[in-house]
């Protein structure tokens, strides 16, 4: 099994960068994802090389073959090469020797089996030679690859009480990957679910959205919440939301409007924008995130789609006709950009009324009419509304 050379490997960038790394030899591999989806025949933006170079001799090889050299984890050997426009992560084979659950210690080594023992799944610890493509794989992650299946390397226990997020990251591949759960894998996983606790939420709200993210995630989500893996860490997501869910996915394919992570979680959760944002708060959302979850998890009111819309934004009842699974409710929506306001307190001005509260009053009753009226542009519409507005009520 050989990986088809990727394209970037032939651009300047990528040439230079070999060359500097010595990747003829060997000494410097393509590793992880870009393997693992080359192997699939899918598109990866990542550049991930794996070397037997240290890492001051990868800044000095780069910084001599006049590229840029970041040191972004020189504690765990990683250093960031950028050029002509390519970015790569350039990591020394490592092994560990000694973890916690949340962070390692590491030593470098030039051993390439050492270096794939301390990775998550067998399909994560393939190397390719570039631009040859020939495969190094320790542990049987073509074959899994080709199976369809996400593997642990070596006891599932022990790999989990290195790093608890391997917990979320197995349901993650195993979404994107697998046919099927790896049972091993899932019962060390339903073990050890309270070990999520240990983590920050930062990094569980990263993994979440990555599982919500892949293009059906229901069944994997199913058996999460069948073995209680989510319970410790975000109890409000609960199997009673599952046929929610399941609408969700079914209103966005029949829309076709992009999937949103934020809006497959607020269909899991409860119609309670307070519980959605103690949820969001807990897992550190940005405040974007947190305001659109807060909004999806209501329900839909009576009025017009588009007022609603006027109102709180399109996303927002983009979000709550898709978790309602009303797709073709939902589709008037894409691109609708919201109108302008054709009127200002000028115009008010204009017709003799004199300046301050009534002004704003006009306006919101003008604003109400016209939204209410479907944002009439016409010049005649929109003095007839005035004139409405303009009516003491």
């Amino acid at each position: 099994m050989r990986l088809a050379t990727p394209d970037w490997v032939a651009t300047p960038g990528g040439a230079a960068l070999l060359a500097a790394l010595d990747a003829g030899t060997g000494t410097t591999r393509l590793v992880g994802g870009a393997v693992r989806d080359g192997l699939l025949g899918r598109a990866s933006s990542d550049v991930d090389l794996a070397t037997q170079l240290r890492p001051e001799a990868v800044i000095a090889r780069l910084q001599a073959a006049g590229l840029k050299a970041v040191p972004t984890g020189l504690a765990h050997g990683t250093v960031t090469a950028v050029a002509a426009g390519l970015v790569a992560e350039v990591t020394t084979l490592r092994r560990d020797v000694a973890t916690d659950g949340r962070h390692a210690e590491v030593a470098f080594t030039d051993d390439w089996q050492a270096d794939a023992s301390r990775r998550d799944f067998t399909i994560n610890a393939l190397y390719a030679t570039l631009p040859g493509g020939e495969i190094s794989d320790f542990f049987g992650g073509a074959a899994d690859l080709a199976a369809r299946r996400v593997r642990f390397i070596g006891d599932p226990l022990q790999r989990i009480a290195e790093d608890h997020l391997r917990i979320l990251r197995f349901f993650r591949f195993s979404a994107r990957y697998a046919e099927a759960l790896d049972g091993d894998g899932l019962a060390a996983c339903t073990v050890r679910a309270n070990d999520l606790m240990a983590l920050s939420r930062e990094r569980i709200a990263l993994e979440l959205r990555g599982l919500l993210a892949v293009a059906d995630p229901l069944p994997v989500l199913a058996v999460m919440l069948a073995h209680g893996i989510w319970r410790p860490v975000l109890p409000e997501i609960a199997a009673d939301r599952l046929p929610v869910l399941a609408r969700t996915l079914a209103a966005e394919a029949a829309s076709g409007l992009a999937p949103a992570w934020q809006r497959r979680l607020a269909a899991l959760l409860p119609a309670d924008a307070k519980l959605a944002e103690t949820v969001a708060a807990r897992l550190r959302l940005s405040n974007a995130d947190r305001a659109r979850l807060a909004l999806a998890v209501q329900p839909l009111s009576d009025a017009p789609v588009h007022s609603q819309a006027w109102a709180l934004g399109t996303e927002a009842v983009v979000d709550r006709l898709l978790v309602a699974g009303e797709a073709e409710a939902a589709m008037p929506l894409a691109g609708w950009q919201r109108p302008r306001l054709p009127v200002a307190g000028r115009d008010v001005l204009a017709r003799g009324f004199a300046a301050g509260p009534p002004i704003a009053r006009i306006l919101g009753r003008f604003e109400r009419l016209w939204v209410a009226a479907g944002f009439p542009d016409d010049p005649a519409a929109v003095t007839r509304l005035l004139d409405q507005a303009a009516v003491p009520e």
